[in-house]
């Protein structure tokens, strides 16, 4: 092993104890946007070794989350996911089996029903299989009340970003605006279905959910079967928000047609909720305005140092005016 083909010594020896072999080689590859991941090699196989940010900025246990869900989903046969090898939560880091495959970057027939027999394999187990009810999906939408709050709180996070007068404006002028045009059409639309914008999703009509689903994280093998990645957020939610993330996700473009095709089969899979229906309609608006904030998380000083750690490798006043450029963009193609 070269000093070149080593992320960090500490995540040589970190890998090295939890292989329990030593290493041929250590790279550090393309992860998500928060968590660094290396390509661990050994004479017995390849590893992929997956290290969370740290609990001082982010002090959601992520590791606890991802491999709790791992291990559940492995015990009752989900082969669509790595498999956790080992864990060192001193150095908030686990070990996975490696996957092979490309970033899906031109999301075809076969993706998306890949993508739906996942969730109702998900679907069927959390019928029949018992699940802590108190593991909500990070940043579960229960109620639209909770949508509202929580476009709120971001929207107010981003406002008290100083000097950073475009964004202000954008907030301020375009952003505001839409928010509370389509706040007031959905309270309109809930109301007149006999729902509460207020009331809490009852146990009952929850689904178990990958939050952050979507075909930015998954990898698709020369075969084209799709491996899904990234279960840091993993719990119960309402599946109208996880229905609308995939449908809205600016991470991975998705034809319009084949946006219908999941929309569909969503409607089927979660069809014996007759209210899932009205409250994606209702809540799908919202939930679009909430993922033009996430696309300014870049404005936050914290945000940056993490995708800075995680491998971002351009200035932060270009990734900031990308981003206010992507959140325009997506608040004026109507998606949001």
């Amino acid at each position: 092993m070269t000093a070149a083909d080593t992320t960090a010594g500490s995540e040589a020896d970190i890998a090295s104890k939890l292989v329990g072999r030593p290493l041929l080689r250590i790279s550090k590859v393309g992860g998500g946007r928060n968590s660094r991941i290396s390509r661990v090699e050994t004479a017995d196989g390849v590893f992929a070794l997956k290290q969370y940010p740290s609990l001082e900025d982010d002090p959601r246990n992520r590791l606890g989350v991802e491999t709790n869900a791992l291990e559940w989903m492995a015990l009752h046969g989900l082969d669509m996911v790595p498999h956790l090898v080992a864990v060192d939560a001193a150095n908030n880091c686990v070990l996975l089996s490696w996957v092979e495959g490309a970033q899906v970057s031109d999301v075809g027939l076969a993706d998306i029903d890949q993508a739906i027999e996942f969730l109702g394999a998900l679907e069927r187990l959390r019928r029949t299989v018992d699940f802590p009810t108190a593991q909500l999906a990070s940043e579960a939408c229960l109620s639209g009340a909770q949508i509202e709050h929580q476009i709120r709180m971001r929207f107010a996070r981003l406002l008290a970003v100083e000097d950073e007068p475009g964004l202000h404006a954008f907030l301020n002028g375009e952003f505001q605006n839409a928010f509370e045009s389509q706040l007031l059409l959905a309270r309109k639309t809930l109301s007149s279905a006999g729902l509460s914008f207020e009331a809490e999703l009852g146990p009952e009509k929850r689904s178990l959910v990958p939050a952050d689903f979507g075909f930015h994280n998954a990898l698709r093998d020369e075969s084209g079967r799709l491996t899904f990645l990234d279960f840091e957020y993993f719990g119960w939610d309402d599946p109208a928000k996880l229905t609308s993330d995939v449908l809205l996700h600016p991470g991975t473009p998705v034809a319009d047609e084949l946006r219908s095709r999941f929309r569909i089969a969503a409607e089927n899979l979660y069809g014996n909720d007759p209210d899932f229906g009205t409250r994606l309609r209702a809540l799908r608006p919202l939930f679009g305005l909430r993922w033009v904030l996430i696309l300014l998380n870049e404005f936050h000083p914290e945000r940056w140092r993490r995708r800075v750690l995680a491998g971002a490798t351009d200035g932060w006043a270009e990734a900031k005016q990308r981003q206010l450029r992507a959140a325009r963009a997506m608040l004026t193609s109507g998606k949001a």
